[in-house]
Formats: structure tokens, sequence, C-alpha cells
């Protein structure tokens, strides 16, 4: 049995996609997950399965589907990459507010997102993950979900520095 982070991307945002958590845990439970657990109400989830990351993804999106009627796409890392994701950031942590971490379906082939008007906000694409300091705040930001699964041709969710951190913190609580 291994430990994984999953992340829903545009659940309970602007009143869209509601999935309340109980609801949700209870769906996890159902598809036989073991040790669920969820953490604020935009599609966090800390779970432990013997399934590889892409059958959990498969599991969730079609029972999501089915009892929803929406699509949400899913993303799940293990314990390992999610670590490995926090401590290869590569920009100052100084100010933790201005700092997030886009999590990608795969792989992009290119590791440029060509914005305007970004100014001093910085990214590094870098495998699976997109690393973003966003120093005009992420309210002002030209990088977004969209602009990134554009540019890059992925699907993306973000979470910021603070979320980020605890979802690991969690995770490796026993």
């Amino acid at each position: 049995m291994r430990r994984y982070i999953v992340l829903l991307r545009g659940i309970n945002v602007s009143g869209k996609n509601k999935i309340p958590m109980a609801e949700l845990r209870e769906l996890l439970n159902n598809l036989k997950f073991k040790n669920v657990q969820t953490y604020i109400q935009s599609g966090n989830v800390i779970l432990d399965s013997d399934d590889s990351k892409e059958v959990i993804c498969q599991k969730i999106e079609k029972e999501i589907t089915s009892k929803y009627g929406y699509k949400v796409p899913v993303f799940a890392r293990n314990q390992e990459e999610w670590k490995k994701a926090i401590t290869a950031y590569p920009f100052s942590l100084e100010n933790e507010k201005i700092v997030a971490f886009s999590f990608l379906n795969k792989k992009p082939a290119s590791t440029e997102i060509e914005v305007k008007g970004i100014k001093d906000d910085k990214y590094k694409v870098d495998g699976d993950v997109v690393y973003l300091n966003c120093v005009s705040g992420f309210g002002k930001t030209k990088l977004t979900n969209n602009s990134i699964e554009k540019k890059l041709n992925v699907v993306a969710t973000t979470r910021n520095y603070k979320t980020t951190v605890k979802l690991l913190e969690l995770a490796t609580k026993e």
C-alpha cells in the first residue's frame, strides 16, 4: 500500500463543480481507497492504495463523472514525488505568498510558456511541475492554469506554497 496526494482541478470554485468534502471522502472510500483525508475545500486528498497513480486518477475521474455529471481532472503523486517537487523549487522562498506549484497531467514537450505581460513573475518547467514565483500576485499574474495549459498543451492544477507543504505534512503523518 502506497500513500498518494491527489488533486482535483476546479472543484468548489466560484460555486461551480460543487463536491462537499464529506461526499468526496465517501466516494473515495467506496472506491476502496484507504486512510482517505481531505484538506480544505479545493480538492486536496491524501489516500493509500495499491493502484498506480494512473489507475487512481482514472477511477476517481470516472466515479465523479458518473455521480456528478461533469468531468474533473485528477492528478496523483506519491510522497516522494511530492517532496521532490517542494525541495526542487528553484526560486526564493523568502515571500511564501508568491510561491506556487502547477502540477501537470504529463511532462510537456516544451519548457517555454510565452505569455506577454508576465513582468517580474518567474516560472520554471521541470518535468510535470511548473514552479511559479508571482511577485505581481496571483490575482494579477498572467501565469494562470489556463495559460500554462494552452502554452504547454497539458492539463494543470495549481496549489500555493502553504497548501503544498501542508499536504506533504499530512501525508507523512502516521
